[in-house]
């Protein structure tokens, strides 16, 4: 695989899952100029994903932050496709990055990323939203593991700030860099994790989680 680059401006995105994250992240990369093709197994999701988006936008025209015209335009990249079969998945051939955001569950990521790596060029970026997952364990199921990367975002992902990025051992150098520069066109702060449960943000967290159960345990609090 050569280096990996991605225009910050131009490139085409993909993401697979249209739930609250993925519709989220297709909404960040829209706004940021890019054209998008979102992508769900369920014809629901991509629906709610379709309204969802015309609400925000329209909460930022009000807002001032967007005119309509600005917002029709965001709208207008947005490709919706209801269905993740194998000439559903063919949309998505001319993205330069596919994010999934789909179940957590290791052999449906796997199975996902192995369908998309033969559609996608080869110098395109496969990243997953994944909170906890190894990367490495999803890369696996590819054959070329260096351009998988996680690329983890916060709910709402247009409005939390933090991007995790994970490489796996094998993650390109290149693919590291190209998968940092984006989130940070996108406005994002991102941070580098080892690929370890948790990763960063929720390896903190569960701590937090833990002491908080044992203050109620001790009649400390309510």
């Amino acid at each position: 695989m050569s280096d990996t680059t991605v225009d910050t401006d131009k490139t085409v995105v993909g993401v697979v899952g249209a739930g609250a994250m993925g519709a989220g992240i297709a909404q960040v990369a829209a706004v940021h100029g890019h054209a998008v093709v979102l992508a769900d197994a369920q014809p629901a999701s991509i629906a709610r994903a379709r309204s969802g988006h015309a609400k925000a936008l329209a909460r930022d025209v009000e807002k001032g932050r967007l005119t309509r015209e600005q917002a029709d335009a965001v709208l207008a990249r947005i490709t919706y496709v209801d269905g993740v079969s194998p000439d559903q998945l063919a949309a998505f051939a001319p993205c330069g990055v596919v994010i999934e955001a789909i179940v957590e569950q290791v052999a449906a990521k796997q199975q996902l990323l192995r369908a998309l790596e033969a559609i996608v060029a080869r110098t395109a970026i496969l990243a997953s939203n994944t909170s906890s997952l190894s990367i490495a364990a999803l890369a696996g199921s590819c054959t070329n593991t260096e351009r998988v990367v996680g690329v983890h975002f916060f709910n709402p992902a247009p409005i939390m700030p933090l991007v995790e990025i994970i490489p796996a051992i094998t993650t390109s150098e290149s693919v590291i860099a190209a998968a940092r520069a984006l989130a940070t066109a996108w406005g994002k702060t991102t941070v580098l994790a080892a690929d370890t449960p948790g990763f960063l943000v929720n390896r903190v967290a569960r701590s937090f989680y833990g002491e908080s159960l044992r203050i109620r345990e001790e009649g400390i609090a309510d």
